[in-house]
């Protein structure tokens, strides 16, 4: 148990551990890369090394033991999905007037606060960071050395950003902020400039397909070098990629763009989107269908470059391709600004349905 268990990414990892061992540990740190790279694990991990309460050394580093009570407490936050879905129901059981007020964190132990996007706008919100605010300045750690902070995403809004900086600008000694971000641009420059930046680099499609052969014995060895491609270089993203839901989103990102470039006829369309309703279910979906489209857009650009032997779909090249003798840079570029509207309206509890009837009519080839 310990940093050895992160694959790839020595350097950072290595930085981390040399903070701890100075003494020097920043009161905000930036953890940028790729959906899937293990910001979050990282960052579990760092905040374990902080409060282990039987500190261990590898590689003449300081590391954290795994077994204390606090490594295991905090350790239960590696699920990040279903500690979400616990807050997000015990939310559901308050009154409505307590409903509108309680805003979605996780904490499995007193001084690591996990602060992900609320739903269903999925972004941080003022609310939470208050809450942080608070726990900073008024909690000091009561069974640890150090209270972590980690915001597992930089979609904040206005006000939240302006909040976080304020204790940015005046961050309490005991305490260290993490963004993780898969673009910290979408970040303030004046948060960005008070935070150290770490920046998760992707790993060789080979190694995914190594680790892939030794951990997910369940794929063939076709779907390994498709997975390894889609992960984009992300490991935490290729051990738990579910490819059969992928290709669910994928088939329907098909329909949108073969109505947009060949079909003339929309039923298809239509008894497709007509499936994606409101709630979390139907965000799920939709985020899903967004993730394969974007993906399938990317490899036409690809192949209309002439660099077909970088698409990552391999199974679709043939008809990628064939589409792509049929778009120009214009299209390539409307297609990505009506993406990014869907991907906008979602926050604004737009009908899902009809955004994406709209998606596919706005990207239709003139």
């Amino acid at each position: 148990m310990g940093f050895r268990e992160f694959i790839g990414n020595e350097t950072v990892v290595r930085r981390l551990r040399e903070t701890v061992a100075a003494g020097r540990v920043p009161q905000a740190m930036i953890l940028a890369g790729a959906r899937g790279s293990g910001k979050y694990t990282l960052a579990l991990m760092f905040a374990r090394l902080v409060n282990c309460l039987e500190p261990a050394e590898s590689d003449g580093l300081p590391d954290y033991c795994g077994r204390c009570r606090n490594c295991e407490r905090i350790g239960e936050s590696e699920d990040l999905n279903a500690r979400m879905a616990e807050a997000v129901a015990a939310r559901e059981d308050l009154r409505e007037t307590d409903k509108r007020e309680t805003r979605i964190l996780v904490q499995t132990h007193p001084d690591v606060m996990v602060i992900p996007p609320d739903p269903p706008q999925m972004l941080i919100k003022v609310g939470q960071v208050r809450q942080v605010i608070h726990n900073a300045y008024y909690r000091p750690p009561s069974e640890g050395r150090r209270a972590v902070f980690i915001f597992t995403s930089s979609a904040l809004m206005k006000e939240a950003a302006n909040s976080l900086l304020k204790v940015m600008e005046e961050p309490p000694a005991h305490c260290t902020l993490m963004l993780l971000s898969e673009n910290p641009a979408e970040l303030l420059p004046t948060i960005r400039s008070r935070a150290v930046l770490h920046r998760l680099h992707a790993a060789p499609t080979e190694t995914l397909e190594v680790l892939l052969a030794e951990r997910r014995r369940d794929l063939k060895p076709a779907q390994r070098t498709l997975v390894a491609h889609l992960a984009e270089g992300a490991v935490g993203r290729a051990l738990g990629f579910d490819l059969e839901a992928w290709t669910a989103s994928r088939s329907d990102a098909l329909v949108v763009l073969r109505t947009a470039l060949r079909q003339p006829d929309d039923s298809a369309l239509f008894r497709m989107t007509e499936s994606y309703r409101a709630g979390a279910d139907g965000q799920a979906k939709t985020q899903g269908l967004l993730r394969a489209l974007h993906s399938l857009v990317e490899d036409l650009l690809l192949a209309h470059a002439g660099a077909g032997n970088l698409m990552r779909n391999r199974d679709l090249t043939t008809e990628l391709e064939a589409m792509a003798h049929g778009i120009d840079m214009e299209w390539l570029e409307r297609a990505g600004r009506e993406m990014h509207a869907v991907d906008a309206g979602m926050r604004r509890n737009l009908l899902r349905s009809l955004s994406l009837d709209a998606m596919a009519a706005g990207m239709t080839k003139a």
